[in-house]
């Protein structure tokens, strides 16, 4: 057996150090969790389009959107608003951003503008909230815009599997 000399210790100090001390601080200090990848696409100029169009339920009962105008500015939209939701109803819209290839990019359910809710004060002084069925009304629409956005559908959700009967396509003029 070897005995531990003063010489000895100051040589196994550094092999102790390289070998034992240094991969245990390393180890130590890693972390053991996964970290998720995040895919975070930046958009490099975002922009905002503002679509106008009349909605109008005629005597047979068919629904037709009618184009107003369209706005196409530079920016990035906030929270969405209340008059889009999640899930669809039947009777509510769906505006869709398509490709060139009729492709769905991306798409939002809009609450059917012909169903007005109103509240008013009766003359008890008591808040009473009312259901109108309208004949015809404005459609106001912002919406962020796709990149590759060529066309965008309006279409009226017919069931409750979400089939869709198409009422509109606005086409983009490519630059």
């Amino acid at each position: 057996m070897k005995r531990i000399t003063p010489q000895n210790i100051i040589f196994l100090k550094p092999v102790y150090v390289l070998f034992v001390l240094i991969p245990a601080l390393v180890f130590s200090c890693a972390s053991k969790k996964e970290v998720p990848k995040t895919n975070t696409s930046l958009e490099i100029n975002p922009k905002l389009i503002f679509l106008n169009y009349t909605i109008s339920k005629g005597i047979d009962g068919l629904k037709t959107v009618d184009f107003i105008s369209k706005t196409i500015v530079d920016g990035k939209a906030r929270n969405s608003s209340n008059k889009y939701i999640k899930t669809g109803q039947v009777g509510d819209l769906k505006c869709t951003q398509l490709d060139n290839k009729s492709q769905i990019l991306r798409s939002v359910f809009i609450k059917n503008p012909l169903n007005k809710i109103i509240e008013f004060v009766n003359d008890s002084l008591q808040l009473e909230s009312k259901s109108l069925k309208l004949n015809k009304a404005p459609l106001s629409l912002r919406l962020q815009l796709h990149a590759e956005t060529k066309q965008i559908r309006i279409a009226e959700v017919i069931d409750s599997l979400y089939n869709t009967k198409p009422l509109s396509i606005t086409k983009l003029e490519t630059k």
